[in-house]
């Protein structure tokens, strides 16, 4: 019974906590503009992730290792400096975005600009991070991020038609701006497969002392866990699919973006859109913050632990703090949410093949894994994935940034 909880609980607080700034952002955009047409890009970064994440979770669980620590220990700190600095400077990037979709809710309630909200909201994160514990911060904003089935319920409100769907889960190239469709593809994935997710699942496990007893409930949560999860994702595509692209709103801001619920729900639709993005982002910046501290505590062997008092981990907690501090002068200075977002999940694209590579090396490594090494297809279905998603990111971004 204990471990039926356990698995539930886990598949209720990784739906609620899937969506981020990243997932609302790429799936909203996509679907004004593109119709039903990249469905298939969100169901292919989520099987890559489930892969991911489970992965993740069975090291820790049986190695008693974090990723971060297995990495340095299997290749030497000077090979991990390389995917160490690149999920830093991503982990920035996304916290802060993540900083600024807090900041665009609040503005969307209050019509006040989000600028004056960046250091308000990141000390409100700072301050959960110093006085709370990793239960407190997994479990308790995943459960207010199921707010966001509230696109699964607009979706089904609005019927949309099987055969669009099936279409959309069929790769095909648009009739127009082919270049900012592939940036989309690139953002999508980078979105669904950001590499704090798995850093952070595997700390966590580490943190809750996982071992092989915790296998089984590991599959489970990560399976259905993203998998409905990604659920949410799609809603979001679909619902600016029949909503925003029949009236050719594309998604050009956050304000955009919050008219699509409005016709499943007047009113309170756009206040939902509000709520769903502010407690998504906010919950997700917690798990990028510490995702950073994780991984710099790691690599340098300080102690390191959010159940630790902070005197007790004080280089582990003066990381997160900096880095919130930091991340919020993004939005301070005015940098517009939305494009930072998408530009910041084509850039985790990039980074895809240094910081997964040596994943898949130490899964089939037998010294940390032994006989729970990753079958061929978890291997394959990863490699083609990053790799997909590299190439188009090396293709798409520089002509999407510089015009071509």
């Amino acid at each position: 019974m204990n471990k039926i909880l356990e698995i539930a609980l886990g598949i209720i607080t990784s739906i609620g906590g899937f969506l981020d700034v990243g997932a609302i952002a790429t799936s909203a955009e996509a679907g004004s503009e593109f119709g039903f047409q990249l469905l298939w890009a969100i169901v292919l970064g989520t099987i890559c992730v489930i892969f991911l994440v489970e992965m993740s979770g069975r090291l820790a669980a049986v190695s008693k290792h974090t990723l971060a620590d297995a990495v340095r220990e299997r290749f030497g700190f000077n090979f991990y400096v390389i995917p160490l600095l690149a999920e830093i400077v991503v982990d920035f990037l996304v916290l802060g975005a993540e900083i600024g979709g807090v900041c665009i809710a609040l503005q969307l309630v209050t019509g006040i600009s989000f600028q004056w909200y960046a250091l308000p909201v990141a000390f409100a994160i700072w301050l959960l991070l110093w006085k709370g514990n990793f239960n407190l911060i997994e479990n308790s904003i995943s459960f207010l991020g199921l707010v966001t089935l509230v696109f699964v319920a607009a979706t089904i409100k609005l019927h949309p038609s099987l055969t669009n769907l099936g279409t959309g889960l069929l790769p095909t190239l648009p009739r127009h701006d082919t270049t900012h469709y592939l940036f989309l593809v690139v953002s999508i994935l980078g979105a669904l497969i950001s590499p704090y997710l798995f850093y952070f699942y595997s700390s966590g496990a580490v943190e809750d002392k996982w071992d092989e007893g915790h296998i089984g409930t590991n599959r489970a949560v990560a399976g259905l866990g993203m998998g409905f999860g990604s659920v949410v994702s799609l809603g979001v595509l679909i619902v600016a699919a029949m909503v925003l692209h029949p009236k050719g709103i594309q998604v050009d801001s956050y304000e955009q973006a919050a008219l699509m619920l409005t016709e499943s729900f007047g009113y309170w639709g756009f206040m939902l859109f509000a709520a769903s993005l502010g407690i998504a982002c906010f919950g997700a910046a917690l798990e990028v913050s510490l995702d950073t501290a994780y991984i710099v505590a790691q690599a340098l062997g300080w102690n390191w632990g959010e159940s630790l008092h902070p005197k007790e981990a004080a280089r582990f907690s003066l990381v997160y703090t900096v880095f919130v501090f930091l991340a919020s002068l993004l939005m301070v200075v005015g940098i517009d949410p939305l494009q930072l977002t998408l530009f910041s999940m084509a850039v985790t694209a990039v980074i895809l093949p240094p910081v997964i590579i040596p994943f898949l090396v130490l899964m089939n490594d037998r010294s940390y894994v032994g006989k729970y090494r990753n079958g061929w297809i978890s291997n394959s279905v990863v490699i083609f994935t990053i790799a997909l998603a590299f190439v188009l990111a090396i293709i798409a971004l520089p002509l999407e940034i510089f015009g071509g």
